[in-house]
């Protein structure tokens, strides 16, 4: 597997983020990179961004988080922000990044009474982590994710922006965080989003993200989401849904959710007002609230 590893110096003086990154090996001779706040024996509750973002998306949530006394575990995907990134498309598969961030917080960081928080594809890897490995999983949070099969129809507005991503001749990683956000994003955070990726060699994680999602029913990745599905569906973990009102992609999948996932019986699931896909970069703040309120109180 042919791997590029972003420059270090590209993360210079990034805003509103301090921490400093940690790695580990997950096999297939990939490093991953992740950073923490708060207490070293606080609760763990991991962060799993997703396309085409990396931890850098949850800056304001880890605040809150540490606050609470949580130890905040913001981790970068196989392909993004200063991870490994796999340079054939084809080494992405929807199996691999299960198997490369399972390593990752339960073998290498040893990692138990997981809050196992996701957003975008953060939520397709940590509900299956999380179904397929329960005895490690205390909680789990969705923001603005599903976990699909392939047997319910994709809206039209996530098949054009899977076809953009996988055939647009430069990529810009930030001009599809900013679309995904309701507030303007500066200058500084626009970079900081760009600064995983020196050049288009770095993209083959974001291009091709969108297409590992099981859109039809025989896809590779159905048969292992139906079993997750129908773990999560008895699973006896509290289960928190806390989406924004703006998303237009996974907005749907909330009622889904709080009806079919037993976890999620009895809770108070917010909505994040105000916010767009990418809710923890609109109101990070309220995000990591919520999730800490969440914690401290099942």
């Amino acid at each position: 597997m042919r791997t590029l590893r972003t420059p270090e110096e590209r993360f210079a003086d990034l805003p509103g983020f301090p921490y400093e990154p940690r790695y580990a090996e997950v096999g297939d001779g990939l490093r991953m990179a992740y950073v923490e706040a708060g207490p070293a024996d606080g609760e763990p509750v991991v962060l799993l961004h997703g396309e085409p973002t990396w931890s850098f998306l949850y800056r304001h949530v880890m605040g809150e988080l540490a606050a609470a006394g949580l130890r905040a575990i913001a981790v970068d995907l196989v392909g993004f922000g200063r991870s490994d990134k796999p340079v054939d498309q084809g080494e992405h598969t929807y199996a691999r990044h299960v198997e490369w961030t399972r390593a990752l917080l339960l073998e290498a960081l040893g990692l138990r009474r997981i809050t196992m928080v996701g957003q975008d594809w953060g939520g397709l890897i940590g509900l299956r982590i999380a179904a397929e490995h329960p005895g490690s999983i205390a909680r789990i949070v969705a923001a603005n994710t599903g976990l699909p099969t392939g047997d319910i129809p994709m809206p039209e507005v996530w098949h054009r922006f899977k076809n953009a991503v996988l055939k647009a001749p430069v990529l810009d990683i930030a001009r599809l965080v900013q679309a995904g956000c309701k507030t303007e994003l500066s200058k500084e955070i626009r970079a900081a989003y760009d600064a995983p990726f020196p050049d288009e060699s770095y993209k083959a994680g974001p291009r091709v993200m969108p297409s590992l999602v099981p859109i039809t029913p025989d896809d590779p990745a159905a048969p292992a989401n139906r079993a997750a599905w129908h773990v999560l569906t008895t699973l006896d973990r509290p289960f928190l849904v806390a989406f924004s009102d703006g998303d237009p992609i996974t907005g749907g999948m909330a009622p889904i959710l709080r009806a079919s996932i037993s976890g999620a019986s009895g809770l108070r699931h917010p909505v994040i007002s105000g916010a767009g896909h990418f809710l923890q970069e609109d109101a990070g703040v309220e995000l990591g609230r919520q999730i800490a309120t969440f914690v401290t109180s099942t």
